[in-house]
């Protein structure tokens, strides 16, 4: 079986790929180990644990928020089998969704895991052991990532689960230890926090969400203690003993220190994700490497001709968006054209309650690269349709260039900031000032106009503050 381009891996950036690709004319086949296509994203990521945010967000506000605003309807009752069928039934949508589009694409689906046994060529083997040959004039490296282990702790997925084990609990926990404070440990953690569980995150450096804006950590950080968290922040895990009935975590002060014990009923490792490049057999075909993950080009080419690579095993932030930016754009490329992605604006969400959105620089790195800046800033409190939607926590803060006036970055804290950030996103891919952002005529009422006021604020001439 000869085709133009095998990729290996449908998660957002292989299947988007392939399709890419196949809408240029070329002949494609996809390789995926799962028996369904989506890869981590679709399964047991992105998409369940929007379905269990969602849902859990929707049982806070009936128990909490229903009455202020007139609606009497008692205590709701959890009904937890019912709501993993919510999102399980969302999952097996998102996944079927995807096998129709490659087979409306007509991109062959290989099931089973993927090797390159030489440039061009990829062996499939199934779960049956039968072994089908590919033969490519390109290969696409589109396999995702794992979730990075905590030395020393065994992942059994019921009393020390993995952000997977976390997505499929059958009870609600009483105590639930996260041990990182990044995106995935705190949206799990805010899941089963609605849910009745008492969340304690150990972190080991000194704030939450590494990389993001500090002020916007800062204040989540406040909410998140309003909504029941307590952290332990510059501590790090020195050991997990795990059985049938819990699990005592045993941490210690990052700089030195006595050490404590926490006990809890579940306890979730969420330190991050590695890239998953075991067994495809680039080290056979001389692929170059470096910290597991592949060297590529700003062509997305690795160091072998025919192979490329895309997404969570490359450079940059693990974001399915990203992948799928990279996905088109290799596709693109092999067909002639100028497939290009821009990593200075890449949106990055975290969909707790309220959600967090960030595009461009933090301030952080404008004083680390010398670049003058100015900040406007403007506050929900102040925004007429966030009052009438009881969601006035947080802001929106907009950086530009203080010669230019060029949008460098814009970070949200807000009900909906993942909607909202999309504005932010466009005007900085089109090279956009806080002038423009500021003159654009937005909707009244919304959410939207905080973002308009915010780049008013950069100039000091916000109207509602």
């Amino acid at each position: 079986m000869s085709y133009d381009l095998v990729v290996i891996g449908t998660g957002p950036g292989g299947y988007v790929c392939a399709i890419r690709a196949a809408q240029l004319g070329m002949k494609v086949a996809v390789v995926e180990k799962r028996k369904t296509h989506g890869g981590t994203c679709l399964n047991v990521g992105c998409i369940p644990s929007k379905a269990l945010l969602h849902a859990s967000e929707m049982f806070e506000v009936a128990g909490h928020d229903f009455a202020s605003l007139g609606i009497n309807v008692g205590k709701p009752k959890l009904d937890l089998p019912a709501m993993m069928k919510h999102k399980d039934e969302t999952v097996g949508a998102n996944v079927s969704g995807v096998g129709f589009l490659l087979k409306k694409n007509k991109v062959d689906a290989f099931t089973g895991h993927g090797t390159i046994t030489a440039p061009g060529k990829v062996s499939v083997k199934g779960d049956d052991g039968k072994v089908q040959e590919l033969v490519t004039k390109n290969i696409v490296i589109a396999t995702g990532s794992d979730v990075a282990p905590l030395p020393g702790v065994t992942i059994d997925e019921k009393t020390i689960v993995s952000s997977t084990g976390a997505l499929t609990l059958d009870k609600v926990p009483g105590k639930l230890v996260v041990v990182g404070a990044g995106v995935i440990g705190l949206e799990l953690g805010s899941v089963w926090a609605r849910l009745g569980a008492k969340v304690t995150v150990v972190e080991y450096l000194d704030r939450i969400l590494p990389g993001m804006d500090s002020e916007v950590a800062k204040q989540f950080q406040r909410l998140l203690e309003k909504q029941g968290f307590a952290f332990h922040l510059s501590h790090k895990v020195a050991k997990v003993e795990g059985n049938a009935k819990g699990a005592k975590v045993t941490v210690e002060p990052a700089a030195g220190g006595d050490a404590q014990v926490i006990e809890a009923d579940v306890v979730l490792v969420a330190i991050g994700r590695r890239p998953y490049t075991d067994n495809l057999g680039l080290e056979t075909v001389g692929v170059a490497m470096e910290r597991g993950r592949v060297v590529i080009d700003n062509h997305f080419k690795s160091s072998v001709d025919g192979i490329y690579a895309i997404g969570d095993v490359v450079r940059g932030p693990m974001l399915a968006h990203k992948a799928e930016d990279e996905g088109i754009a290799v596709a693109e490329i092999l067909a002639g054209q100028h497939g290009h992605v821009n990593y200075d604006v890449i949106p990055g969400v975290v969909y707790t309650s309220p959600e967090i959105a960030s595009v461009g620089r933090t301030e952080e790195e404008l004083k680390a690269q010398g670049i003058a800046y100015k900040v406007g800033k403007f506050p929900f409190t102040a925004n007429g349709r966030a009052r009438a939607m009881r969601h006035s926590d947080g802001f929106v803060k907009v950086l530009a260039d203080a010669t230019t006036d060029r949008v460098l970055g814009v970070h949200i804290i807000a009900h909906g900031a993942g909607e909202l950030i999309a504005e932010a996103a466009l005007l900085m891919e089109f090279g956009g000032s806080a002038e423009d952002m500021a003159r654009t005529c937005h909707a009244h009422p919304t959410m939207s106009e905080a973002v308009k006021e915010a780049a008013l604020a950069v100039e000091k001439r916000a109207i509602h503050i």
